[in-house]
């Protein structure tokens, strides 16, 4: 009787352990069968970012052509945009890696914008590029929203933790200013009278950064590629910066805004040009931004 009680206590323990081992290796299959949709995925969207954005190479390839003397903003946009697209075809197919290249895409439609916007006349004989880069904008638009929704579905995935802690910015823009001896300043777009320039961007809530001290470095470049400031370096690996202030704050896990004061080179007053602010946390570039002085 004993014997018999035993052996059936065997056959219900090897049953279950049957059916947990059946079950581990469904949902093994399953996980890997979700890793290898996704992949699929990732590698699809890179070729259509790819594609869109050589589609917008082109675009500016044509507008330059159209023009007897070459738009000097324009051309330096293209190399930009080239330079975006050599790094993107050697760049790792993973969220991270997708993550970064949304983040550059949404600085160089801000660019975009500005680009327009100061070359009414080329706008006017360019009607068609005009158009393109709209639809162009959409269709990445319309990626970048896909994307987004990959990072959500893949939260768990080391990759996306480690790029989405980072503090990033919005708004960034810069003007020139003058100082009163009151201390009240006065936006100006005359290179003669600025004292100084300032620098304003809100850092924007990321619940994955530690709430506490942190700091982000200000680059302003001027129109001939002089980096105002301190023009101090520092070096992140393999990448140096010159940068013309570092921007220190207490950050408490949410919207944050800051303005910064860039000096000009020794006792020099501003050139006449295009100015680009550029703003970095450690070696990415977060945010960028151009103003004009007259």
């Amino acid at each position: 009787m004993e014997n018999s009680t035993g052996s059936t206590g065997l056959k219900v323990a090897l049953g279950i352990a049957l059916v947990l081992f059946l079950a581990t290796g469904f949902y093994t299959m399953n996980l890997y069968k979700e890793s290898n949709e996704t992949k699929k995925e990732l590698t699809e969207e890179k070729q259509l970012v790819m594609n869109d954005l050589n589609a917008m190479a082109k675009q500016y390839d044509e507008a330059i052509g159209e023009n007897d003397i070459a738009n000097s903003n324009l051309i330096q946009a293209r190399e930009r945009i080239q330079g975006l697209i050599d790094s993107l075809s050697i760049s790792e197919t993973n969220v991270k890696s997708l993550w970064k290249y949304k983040n550059r895409y949404r600085s160089l439609q801000k660019e975009m914008d500005v680009l327009l916007a100061q070359n009414d006349s080329l706008r006017v004989e360019n009607s068609y590029l005009a158009t393109s880069l709209d639809s162009t904008r959409v269709r990445l638009e319309e990626r970048t929203m896909f994307t987004d929704s990959l990072l959500v579905q893949n939260t768990a995935l080391a990759e996306v933790v480690e790029n989405a802690a980072i503090l990033g910015t919005v708004g960034l823009k810069g003007f020139g200013v003058i100082e009163r001896t009151s201390g009240k300043l006065i936006p100006t777009e005359r290179a003669g009278r600025a004292d100084k320039i300032r620098v304003c961007f809100t850092v924007a809530k990321n619940g994955l950064v530690q709430a506490g001290d942190q700091e982000l470095y200000v680059q302003v470049i001027d129109p001939k590629n002089n980096t105002l400031g301190s023009n101090q370096q520092v070096v992140f690996g393999d990448k140096t910066l010159n940068y013309s202030i570092i921007s220190k704050f207490n950050y408490e896990n949410t919207n944050l805004n800051i303005c910064e004061f860039v000096a000009s080179r020794g006792e020099n007053k501003f050139e006449k040009g295009r100015y680009m602010v550029n703003v970095y946390n450690e070696k990415d570039l977060v945010s960028t931004s151009e103003f004009t002085l007259k």
